[in-house]
C-alpha cells in the first residue's frame, strides 16, 4: 500500500494480472500526480485511462501528492530473473519480479535450443499475475555461429519458415540475414524480424531491411562494429531508419556508445532492453543459461570461456543508468516504454494518454518506485 503520507480513502486495491483473464474493472482517480511537470488527476475505468486533467479539488480519489508518474516499462528482450529462466516455460515468479521493478509488459525471450524446448516455452501459461506477457521473442537458433555469444552452438541452424510458423505467439525473431534462406524468411515469417548474432556486411543488412527486418538486436553486441570502409549493420540501420535495441547497464556498452546511439537514432528508434538472465535479483554464483554454465561475478555474467552472457540488471536500472550517462530522464523512459510498444505493435502500452491501458509506475522525489499499476489495479 501507499506509505502513510500518500494514503487516501478506503479502497481495497488488488491486481488481477493479465488483461484477458484477470482484469477487474476498478474505477478510480489518481489525484495530484506530477505528470509532465504539472499536477494532474488521472481517471481510470475498466483498466484504461479515460481522463487526464489538471489537479482539481472538486473530485475525490487516491491522493498521490509528492509522487510523479511514468508509463509502465515494456521489456521486449529478457531471458529471466530470480533464479528462473524463460526456457522453463513457467512465468509466474518472473512476471511478479518484473512488476515489482516497474516492468508491466514483456516478451519472454527464448535461447538457441531445440525446437521442442522452444515449443515448450510457447505452451507455458501466460495468464499470470504481474507483468503481462505480450507474446515471445525467439533469439536463435537462426544465427551465425561466429557471433553466437552465450548462445548454444549445438542448435544453430538456418531459418526454417515452417518450423517458426508452427510456434504460437512469436512476436519477434532475431536472425542472422547472411544465412541461407533468410531473405525469404524475413518476407514471409509474419513476425518483427531483428538482425542480430550476425556477421553480415552492410549490403546484406540493407537487403534484409528492404525485405522487412526492422530492428537490430542488442546493438554492437554479437555483430560487427562500425568500420570506415566496412560499415556493417549499424550504419545500415541508420541509413534505413529502423529500430535499435541497446543494453544500457553500463557493461555491454560504454556510456559514450549509448550516447552515440541516442544521438543517431533518437527516442523514437532506440529501444532500451535488459537482456536479463536468471541471476537478476540474486547474487554471484554459477547459473545455467541456454544449456550452459554461466558464472556471475561482481554482477557480471559470463560463459566459462569469457563471453558476456546477458545482464543481471532490471530494465528500470537500465533506464536510470542511461539517464546517468547524460540522456534526459524523460527520453530514457520513452525508450523503455512507448518506443518498444510501438515497435512490437502495442498502441495501448507504454504511454499515458486517454484510451491507453492503465499501466503506470509511481515514483517518489528520488525516482524510486513506490507503486506499480497494471491494467488499472495496483500490484505493488
Amino acid at each position: 500500500m501507499f506509505p502513510a503520507k500518500y494514503k487516501s480513502g478506503t479502497r481495497n486495491l488488488r491486481l488481477w494480472g493479465y488483461r484477458t483473464a484477470f482484469r477487474k474493472a476498478i474505477d478510480m482517480i489518481l489525484k495530484n500526480l506530477l505528470f509532465e511537470g504539472k499536477l494532474t488527476d488521472i481517471t481510470i475505468e475498466n483498466g484504461s485511462i479515460t481522463a487526464i486533467a489538471p489537479a482539481s479539488a472538486d473530485t475525490t480519489g487516491e491522493d498521490c501528492t509528492g509522487l510523479s508518474v511514468i508509463p509502465g516499462l515494456v521489456d521486449m528482450h529478457t531471458h529471466g530473473c530470480v533464479g528462473k529462466d524463460t526456457m522453463d516455460g513457467e512465468f509466474a515468479e518472473m512476471s511478479a519480479f518484473l512488476a515489482e521493478n516497474g516492468t508491466t509488459a514483456w516478451l519472454p525471450t527464448t535461447m538457441t535450443q531445440s525446437y521442442e524446448a522452444i515449443k515448450k516455452v510457447t505452451e507455458g501459461d501466460r495468464n499470470v499475475k504481474g507483468a503481462q506477457i505480450l507474446g515471445f521473442h525467439m533469439e536463435g537458433p537462426y544465427i551465425n555461429a561466429k557471433k553466437k555469444g552465450a548462445q548454444n552452438g549445438k542448435y544453430i541452424k538456418n531459418p526454417d519458415l515452417a518450423e517458426f510458423q508452427s510456434l504460437d505467439g512469436m512476436r519477434v525473431v532475431t536472425i542472422a540475414p547472411e544465412l541461407e534462406g533468410s531473405m525469404e524468411f524475413i518476407k514471409e515469417c509474419g513476425a518483427l524480424v531483428c538482425i542480430g548474432h550476425t556477421d553480415a556486411d552492410y549490403d546484406t543488412c540493407i537487403r534484409a531491411i528492404e525485405a522487412g527486418a526492422n530492428c537490430l538486436t542488442h546493438t554492437f553486441n554479437a555483430m560487427p562494429g562500425i568500420h570506415h570502409r566496412e560499415p556493417g549493420p549499424i550504419p545500415a540501420a541508420l541509413a534505413k531508419n529502423i529500430y535499435v535495441q541497446a543494453i544500457t547497464d553500463g557493461l555491454h556498452l560504454h556510456p559514450a556508445i549509448v550516447m552515440m546511439l541516442y544521438k543517431m537514432f533518437g527516442t523514437e528508434r532506440m529501444v532500451i532492453i535488459s537482456d536479463a538472465m536468471r541471476a537478476t535479483g540474486l547474487g554471484d554464483g554459477i547459473y545455467e543459461f541456454g544449456g550452459q554454465d554461466i558464472e556471475v561475478k561482481n554482477g557480471v555474467a559470463r560463459t566459462m570461456d569469457g563471453a558476456i552472457a546477458g545482464s543481471t540488471s532490471t530494465l528500470w536500472r537500465c533506464v536510470k543508468q542511461a539517464a546517468s550517462f547524460g540522456i534526459p530522464f524523460e527520453d530514457a523512459v520513452r525508450m523503455a516504454t512507448r518506443t518498444p510498444a510501438d515497435m512490437i505493435g502495442e498502441p495501448k502500452k507504454g504511454r499515458i494518454e486517454v484510451g491507453a491501458d492503465a499501466d503506470l509506475v509511481l515514483l517518489d522525489e528520488n525516482r524510486e518506485i513506490v507503486r506499480v499499476m497494471i491494467a488499472g489495479s495496483f500490484y505493488k
